[in-house]
């Protein structure tokens, strides 16, 4: 009883599959070089990715009293996307890959391989130059995604399968 259990559990994780790095590898080696191969795909994030967009409105005055007062209003957008968040297909550009986490104009996020990196992961692409994150346009909207939001690239789950068909058959010999 307790082999059987040990078997079972064996099988049920062999049968699992693993989620792998979505590589120039992985696109070579599945033929995944148009669009209609891709749109198959369902891809993953490895890491959480944060947008944040901030508004700041403000004025200064007196009040009858002589008080100054400085009246200041601040909003925050953020956008959150969880680690292991699937995600579409939506189309190539020439950086790397577009894929869509939800429906909407422009919901969109590109990823793509970095220069000098020869990983080939599709990491998240964004305007790193700016002080506040990485800058891109999200629903339309600017954003700028976290620091950290920058290490997230592509995961897709590769499963292997293996089918063996045998037939035995015990041969009994002959008598003279």
């Amino acid at each position: 009883m307790k082999y059987a259990l040990i078997l079972f559990v064996g099988l049920l994780l062999v049968s699992c599959g693993t989620k792998v790095p979505f590589t120039e590898a992985v696109r070579d080696e599945f033929g995944l070089d148009n669009e209609a191969a891709l749109v198959k795909v369902q891809f993953f994030t490895s890491a959480t990715i944060i947008f944040e967009r901030n508004k700041e409105s403000g004025n200064q005055g007196t009040t009858s009293g002589g008080v100054l007062v400085q009246n200041s209003n601040k909003e925050q957008d953020r956008i959150i996307i969880a680690i292991g968040t699937k995600c579409v297909f939506e189309s190539l550009s020439d950086e790397g890959v577009v894929v869509r986490f939800e429906p909407g104009v422009g919901n969109t996020i590109s990823f793509g391989m970095r220069p000098g990196q020869s990983s080939g992961k599709y990491y998240l692409l964004a305007d790193w130059t700016q002080k506040e994150g990485g800058k891109l346009v999200y629903g339309n909207n600017d954003y700028f995604a976290t620091t950290s939001s920058g290490t997230a690239y592509l995961q897709v789950v590769r499963k292997k399968l293996q089918k063996t068909k045998r037939k035995d058959r015990v041969v009994k010999g002959m008598k003279v």
